[in-house]
């Protein structure tokens, strides 16, 4: 007998239940992770190394654009979790279509913006001589593909948040395979030799593949979303602001890893002898990997949300608390894993992406990355407590918790160091932002933990907890 979506959420074992939910969105995410690692490796293959920079230059109108359908589509999701786990089958439909509405038209408005003043932008982030006109054929491509790729991760969270993982996962796979499959007859002299524009050309028709899948998927009678596409222009406001709220989060942790990147690009131009290209395709790849490397985590995370949004909304505290702390061990093991993993093959990595065997690219590079990962070891505590409070719909507490690793502390201590010791200060930077944003989010976990267990009822069996979280 098929177990029911609010089963698996509400009722399986918690154990099985998140690996049921992450299994399948932590191959979604690796997999659409594939689309800016696999592009930048064969760009690198096929035009070089510092076209790399010319790939990185663009990185942040992407990660805004991603920015804004993540927070569309988590906020959408965490209110159609809570509304599912207490039957309200009225606002789980607004939620949705309120959440497709717009996210089109935010992709569309981001979309005009970025071609009006795209060589402006490109030149404000650090663009040179040696790599704009690489950003600029890439770009000018991407900024078309905006709508599909913002209204496919609304719709990827949303399938996540009603129990269909797996459909997901297809989504980004499909996206992603189409993607590989097309890169290299797009780039390559043998194949259409468009370089990196090509490399654009071939994520947006890919994205635009997955759109159409996971849309059609999300209107047929097994999906719980009920999509209204005839009162396409009537928009709930009301929703729309709880949606913000919620999701506003997910911006800023993403929205400000665009920012971020600006705030490197310029302070390597600021700092380097010589031209910057080199060291802005430097972090360019360091960048692809780390989004790489550790997206298994972040699609823990994803199968974590939905059951902790529905448990919340169901008042069912000690299923609350278990997943929570077993996610969080999981979590914990993976980055320890990563950071060892980054320690050992870094300069495999950086080899793998030079055609040429620069060695700045890659002896600098490499060292740049071991200092990197040296905050990997506590930054996933920041993570899954930020998650969780987005997911129970606390939304101040969440973005308070997104901005402390990269505003309240890598902004102001990249500015510091560099002005100290030089280039060297923007790496150590990353790994101290890490390890007291990591700490912080332990003390916090703590706190929420202690707070979780006062609200379950004195009948529960602790001691048979205990015994369940050992198997």
């Amino acid at each position: 007998m098929k177990m029911s979506n609010a089963d698996l959420l509400g009722k399986t074992n918690v154990k099985k239940a998140l690996v049921i939910l992450s299994v399948p969105a932590i191959l979604g995410m690796i997999v659409n992770a594939l689309y800016n690692f696999v592009d930048t490796l064969f760009v690198a293959k096929g035009v070089g190394e510092l076209a790399i920079g010319g790939l990185a230059l663009a990185y942040p109108i992407q990660m805004i654009a991603m920015a804004i359908g993540l927070m569309i589509g988590m906020g959408s999701a965490s209110i159609f979790s809570r509304a599912f786990g207490r039957k309200d089958y009225e606002t789980m439909e607004t939620s949705v279509n309120t959440a497709l509405r717009i996210a089109l038209l935010s992709s569309v408005v981001l979309s005009i913006l970025g071609f009006v003043f795209l060589d402006d932008l490109l030149i404000f982030f650090g663009a040179s001589g040696d790599n704009i006109i690489y950003a600029e054929d890439y770009l000018s491509v991407i900024l078309i593909g905006l709508t599909p790729l913002s209204l496919s991760m609304v719709l990827n969270n949303l399938t996540r948040a009603e129990g269909r993982a797996k459909i997901a996962m297809f989504s980004m796979m499909i996206g992603t395979g189409l993607n590989i499959a097309l890169d290299p007859i797009f780039i390559f002299d043998w194949g259409l030799g468009l370089g990196v524009r090509g490399a654009a050309i071939a994520t947006i028709i890919s994205q635009t593949v997955a759109f159409i899948f996971i849309f059609t998927m999300s209107l047929g009678a097994r999906s719980t979303l009920r999509i209204n596409l005839k009162k396409w222009f009537t928009v709930h406001w009301k929703m729309v602001k709880e949606i913000t709220v919620i999701g506003f989060p997910s911006f800023l942790r993403n929205s400000i890893g665009a920012f971020m990147a600006i705030i490197i690009y310029r302070l390597i131009n600021q700092h380097t002898v010589g031209d910057p290209a080199i060291y802005i395709s430097i972090y360019g790849v360091i960048n692809r990997v780390i989004s790489f490397v550790f997206m298994p985590a972040f699609g823990i995370i994803q199968g974590l949300t939905p059951i902790v949004g529905y448990n919340f909304g169901a008042k069912n505290h000690q299923r609350l608390k278990q997943v929570i702390r077993f996610s969080t061990e999981i979590i914990m093991i993976y980055f320890i894993a990563g950071f060892i993993f980054i320690q050992i093959f870094s300069e495999s990595i950086f080899r793998l992406f030079s055609e040429t065997n620069n060695s700045i690219f890659i002896d600098y590079g490499s060292a740049a990355f071991k200092t990197i990962s040296l905050g990997f070891i506590l930054v996933g505590f920041q993570i899954v407590i930020s998650s969780v409070y987005q997911a129970v719909g606390y939304p101040f507490k969440a973005t308070i918790v997104a901005i402390s690793r990269q505003v309240l502390l890598f902004i102001p201590l990249s500015y510091l160091l560099t002005s100290l010791i030089g280039l060297e200060g923007i790496w150590i930077s990353f790994a101290i932002a890490d390890a007291i944003s990591g700490l912080a989010g332990l003390v916090m976990l703590i706190f929420e933990m202690r707070a979780l267990e006062k609200r379950i009822p004195k009948t529960i069996d602790l001691t048979q907890e205990v015994i369940d979280l050992a198997i």
